[in-house]
């Protein structure tokens, strides 16, 4: 079992920037690829960013490519989504995933185990 806590949402302007943190706790962290997927309302999740275990295998979707990184800290079992440039269609609630290895596997939800309770984002114009 992995247990994901999402902090660092709010609400800001355009332009704007935020980190998101998502902190594990149960199975090793170190050994688990790690995701970001978001869920805006009228839309179905999804894919933000993803992680490989040692972080040498990172992955966007097009939209957040250049505003958003994705990074981890294995020693302190949390990985962040640090984000600038923030858009008004940004806004949405985030989730953390933890992956079924320590590969990353792709953008499906289907290749994530474990899922956090989210955070939200809310970005004005």
């Amino acid at each position: 079992q992995v247990q994901l806590v999402e902090s660092g949402g709010g609400l800001v302007q355009a332009g704007s920037s935020l980190r998101l943190s998502c902190a594990a706790s149960g199975r090793t962290f170190s050994n688990l690829a790690m995701g970001w997927f978001r869920l805006a309302p009228g839309k179905e999740r999804e894919f933000v960013a993803a992680i490989s275990w040692g972080g040498g295998t990172t992955d966007y979707t097009d939209s957040v490519k250049g505003r958003f990184t994705i990074f981890r800290d294995n020693a302190k079992n949390t990985v962040y989504l640090q984000m600038s440039s923030l858009k008004p269609e940004d806004t949405a609630l985030y989730y953390c995933a933890a992956g079924k290895s320590r590969y990353y596997s792709g953008r499906s939800s289907s290749y994530y185990d474990y899922w956090g309770q989210g955070t939200q984002v809310t970005v004005s114009s």
